[in-house]
């Protein structure tokens, strides 16, 4: 028996997101600020959404990456109402291809000392306010045949952790979210999956670096041997939101150094 022709490498062009316009929610620094240049790299106009105008470093990584001016819009994520009418007047405005869902809070505490007014705030930013952006834009996808949404989850998404509950139950149902619109716009031609970031060097980890035994016991247990950088997670958001992804659909795509695998 003569074995099977392989198929051809992907071409770059699979990968390019020229053309296209991408919205990326909280940018002003980290994954989403790293993500944003990645994007302006692979040829894509870029629209910012932020809590404020405070843009100037991301903004100078997109011309850095060949990209041109982004718009910048304004909207305080700890309030969804206010989200959705962002997200409502941009999508009335421009169509927008690819959705990255980035904006996130974490309030560390234990369980039983956690607040409501605490858990109000991580639930609204963190799972509220994906919503509110997530629905209005993926129904204007779902009108136009095609787009994609990314949501960065978290490793929290398939683990309990610790000191963070609102945290893990709104990422956990970052996950949810992303299965049950994936299986309701798939056949629409839109794609809906997400990032799980392995543990990464941004703000949001800075108390566990900041603990010599945590911040050991963490890297530790990382095959790569080290934290990641908001980089890191930049060829994973190019494949999703490009036509190399053509036909993933629903998927949690972990970034974390083989974490998972440990």
């Amino acid at each position: 028996m003569t074995a099977a022709a392989s198929s051809p490498p992907a071409p770059p062009d699979a990968f390019s997101l020229r053309g296209r316009t991408a919205l990326v929610t909280g940018a002003r620094r980290g994954i989403g600020a790293a993500i944003a240049a990645g994007y302006a790299a692979a040829g894509a106009d870029l629209i910012l959404l932020a809590r404020d105008a405070a843009l100037e470093d991301t903004l100078e990584a997109i011309k850095e990456n060949g990209g041109g001016e982004a718009t910048v819009i304004t909207a305080d994520f700890a309030d969804p109402a206010a989200v959705e009418a962002a997200a409502i007047e941009v999508a009335t405005r421009r169509p927008i291809d690819i959705l990255v869902n980035n904006a996130g809070t974490i309030r560390r505490a234990a369980a039983a000392e956690t607040t409501a007014e605490d858990w109000r705030h991580v639930i609204d930013v963190n799972l509220n306010s994906t919503w509110a952006i997530t629905r209005p834009i993926g129904a204007a996808m779902v009108a136009r045949g095609g787009g994609k949404v990314i949501t960065i989850a978290s490793l929290l998404s398939f683990q309990g952790g610790i000191t963070v509950p609102a945290y893990t139950a709104s990422k956990h149902a970052i996950a949810g979210l992303t299965k049950a619109l994936a299986n309701e716009w798939g056949p629409s031609g839109v794609q809906v999956n997400a990032i799980a970031p392995g543990y990464i060097s941004t703000d949001n980890t800075t108390d566990l670096r900041a603990d010599p035994e945590r911040e050991a016991a963490i890297r530790d247990r990382i095959p790569a041997g080290r934290w990641g950088r908001p980089d890191d997670l930049v060829g994973a958001a190019v494949f999703l939101a490009s036509a190399a992804s053509g036909y993933v659909n629903g998927h949690v795509l972990a970034v974390d150094g083989g974490w998972l695998a440990r």
